[in-house]
């Protein structure tokens, strides 16, 4: 089937010639998106439009950071992979998706995966959590300050099942009080949730609850497990099953991380062939 877009014909997502069904896991990204609390806006200016010149042409200042991404290593890790250097079958491949539902501050621990992907894991597989916080994704403190988040047991989990990739609908690879958001790096940025964490917690400091920074991120890195941050688009529609994703980001010399554009793929009949490069 196809569908028309400003008057030409495109395949559909989820019923087109190659018999595959398509599902966006990105979060829509441009002008004035949800942003991390510390980082500039994105900026897009158009350099030429059609009434100036014929033609649109866009220039973007961004930081890599926004919207769906992944990181590099060397994000957080000095001395390790920049994202050019991280090799390709690392952003394609087999995987699932799970559903550990969490509310405000609570942790997804090794216990947690395990309960809904041990099962199911396969090494070297894609692992992506649906929380339900994609669904407040937006410039608010639901999903910046008071989100949920993985802790060390969680990374321990995803090295013990040799995973390659984790991604989760969450603002970073860690609880938002492991990161500069609390009491860590250049923060704490939002000073105030000291004293609201005292009392969510029934009295604990949180540089106590949270002693180190970005504890997560540094154990996936450095045992060269990526991380998808802000998933979102139809996560809901491929929750609970076994897909293949795709989400290569830029060849960039020396990146730190990038934008991108994370699809799920399902073959319903399992009948598309990927060539075999064989010669014309």
């Amino acid at each position: 089937m196809t569908v028309v877009v400003r008057g030409a014909t495109y395949q559909e997502n989820l019923n087109n010639e190659m018999g595959l069904e398509f599902y966006n896991l990105s979060h829509k990204w441009g002008f004035q998106i949800p942003n991390w609390p510390y980082f500039k806006d994105v900026r897009i200016e158009r350099a030429h439009y059609m009434s100036k010149s014929g033609v649109l042409t866009q220039e973007i200042t961004t930081t890599m950071h926004t919207g769906t991404h992944i990181d590099a290593p060397a994000h957080v890790v000095a001395g390790t992979a920049f994202i050019n250097e991280v090799p390709l079958p690392h952003f394609f491949g087999s995987g699932i998706v799970v559903r550990i539902e969490k509310k405000k501050w609570e942790s997804i621990t090794y216990d947690d995966l395990e309960k809904a992907a041990g099962k199911s894991v396969r090494p070297h597989d894609v692992v992506i959590i649906n929380t339900g916080m994609h669904h407040k994704y937006g410039d608010n403190d639901d999903y910046y300050a008071y989100a949920p988040g993985l802790v060390p047991s969680a990374a321990d989990w995803c090295i013990e099942k040799k995973i390659k990739v984790l991604g989760h609908d969450t603002q970073a690879n860690d609880h938002p009080l492991a990161t500069a958001i609390g009491p860590h790096g250049s923060g704490p940025i939002l000073p105030r949730l000291a004293a609201e964490y005292k009392k969510w917690s029934g009295g604990r400091d949180w540089a106590v609850d949270f002693p180190d920074w970005e504890p997560v991120h540094r154990k996936l890195f450095t045992n060269g497990i990526l991380g998808i941050e802000n998933v979102g688009g139809d996560l809901d529609a491929v929750t609970g099953k076994r897909v293949s994703f795709a989400f290569f980001p830029w060849n960039w010399e020396r990146g730190d991380g990038c934008v991108i554009r994370l699809v799920a793929i399902v073959d319903p009949k399992g009948a598309y062939r990927i060539e075999r490069g064989e010669a014309l």
